[in-house]
């Protein structure tokens, strides 16, 4: 199974013109499904009041989690997580903190720093936060993902270009991350990022 947000920058040449799409492939089918612009650093802000993105649920493997809470987490992706990590890559670490759950145990096996535990979450963030600024753009384009009995993953590249201490720089990152449902709504809980 393969879900992927295409963006006319990373299609081929001469389909700028075109719609970014939802890609989908399961057991050899493929399908597309027209979506809003998906670039959360405001270089061009998406749509205002754009639907949730609709994808092919896919096989659900005895999962009994229906297509809205795929839908619903997806929306919570393309608008808190993406939030939050524009957030951060201006140096803001407040909506990043927010996303990730309280709620122990928390683990990050990250492409600068790793931590485990909420506390050392949280320095890690403040460390790193103050090394980024101007993100001109970041886009998550989602490889592979599943929700079932209130957990999440996801595995994808994050494009981004922002300042790092100071110096334009554009990079790609494998980003995979596990959430939970939680009372406030989904959190992440583990993260593993590292250069592509």
């Amino acid at each position: 199974m393969h879900r992927a947000l295409a963006h006319p920058a990373h299609d081929a040449p001469g389909d700028a013109d075109l719609e970014p799409v939802v890609r989908t492939r399961v057991r050899g089918h493929s399908g597309t499904q027209p979506i809003a612009p998906f670039n959360p650093c405001g270089v061009a802000a998406a749509t205002p009041g754009r639907i949730p993105i609709a994808v092919d649920p896919g096989p659900t493997f005895g999962h009994s989690e229906r297509m809205g809470d795929r839908e619903e987490f997806l929306a919570w992706l393309d608008d808190e997580l993406v939030h939050a990590e524009r957030a951060m890559l201006n140096g803001d670490t407040g909506p990043r903190r927010e996303i990730w759950s309280k709620v122990e145990p928390v683990s990050v096996l990250g492409a600068w720093r790793n931590a485990v535990g909420r506390e050392d979450l949280v320095e890690a963030f403040e460390l790193l936060a103050p090394s980024f600024s101007n993100c001109t753009d970041y886009a998550f384009e989602l490889i592979s993902f599943d929700v079932a009995d209130g957990m999440a993953y996801t595995v994808g590249y994050e494009r981004i270009s922002a300042s790092i201490d100071g110096q334009p720089r554009t990079f790609t990152l494998r980003a995979t991350q596990v959430y939970r449902r939680e009372d406030a709504g989904w959190r992440v809980v583990h993260r593993h990022a590292d250069a592509a």
